[in-house]
């Protein structure tokens, strides 16, 4: 009876050898159901230098509106006569250039850097007006190039946000989940405000994750996520499953030659 024990417990000791037991995440687990929490309100993004927006402006009779829509599509000619404006979604919009400006058709230089696209609108809209182009103009600015970069524990890649606003847990969600050594208490979000470039450090354990100032990310935003212990590389990785492998078969070994000497 003792040999069979002996070699069950040497057999799970191969099996066991080498394995890593990833700790269980939750998320925000000190929430209790049931109960409210006051939520916060998202902050309208504010433009930056080498932010691309595009803007359209529309009047009651498009011919007006043409010459401010320059590059960012076509006009079409209606049966009844009538003219529409056709937008090119793929065109690159305007980028804001190092002063924070973009050359906007006709009105020249406008100075857009941080500003809100709704400030944006309302600038082009009522400069139109202030210069009688158009009586009564219909402007849309869009963020065209909203993206945040993902790193460390969470997979390495730039997530497009067309949409126009993401959080830190959709981020993390849509790059696939934290990985098996993510530290889910040191999640750090690096921004960069007015030229000065702020880390910081987020626990998505805590129900706290909603009331950070990162919760809602800003573009170009940086997120990482910092492992429990070293990550390895590939060829560490490997070399540590031989090892793993030679020391549990000589261990077998050696327990199989005691057993049946």
């Amino acid at each position: 009876m003792n040999k069979i024990t002996l070699l069950t417990w040497v057999l799970g000791l191969v099996l066991l050898n080498g394995c890593i037991v990833p700790k269980k995440v939750v998320y925000v687990k000190d929430m209790m159901p049931d109960t409210a929490y006051m939520a916060m309100e998202a902050l309208p993004l504010r433009l930056q230098k080498n932010d691309r927006i595009q803007i359209v402006v529309s009047a009651s009779a498009p011919e007006l509106a043409a010459p401010f829509n320059g590059g960012v599509g076509s006009y079409k000619v209606q049966d009844d006569g009538s003219v529409s404006t056709v937008v090119d979604r793929t065109n690159g919009g305007y980028m804001i250039d190092y002063n924070g400006n973009i050359d906007f058709p006709i009105l020249g230089t406008l100075h857009v850097e941080g500003l809100t696209v709704d400030e944006v609108k309302d600038l082009v809209r009522s400069s139109l007006i202030a210069k009688e182009y158009i009586t009564n103009p219909t402007v849309k600015v869009e963020l065209l190039n909203l993206k945040v970069t993902m790193m460390g524990a969470v997979g390495n890649q730039v997530l497009q946000v067309p949409e126009g606003q993401i959080t830190l847990l959709d981020a993390i969600a849509r790059s696939g989940g934290l990985d098996v050594v993510a530290d889910p208490q040191a999640v750090l979000v690096i921004r960069e405000e007015n030229g000065i470039r702020k880390k910081y450090v987020n626990d998505i354990e805590s129900k706290s994750i909603f009331d950070s100032p990162t919760y809602y990310l800003q573009q170009n935003d940086i997120v990482y996520v910092e492992p429990r212990t070293a990550v390895m590389t590939p060829r560490e990785q490997i070399n540590r499953q031989y090892i793993s492998f030679g020391i549990g078969m000589l261990s077998l070994a050696i327990s199989m030659f005691a057993l049946f000497k």
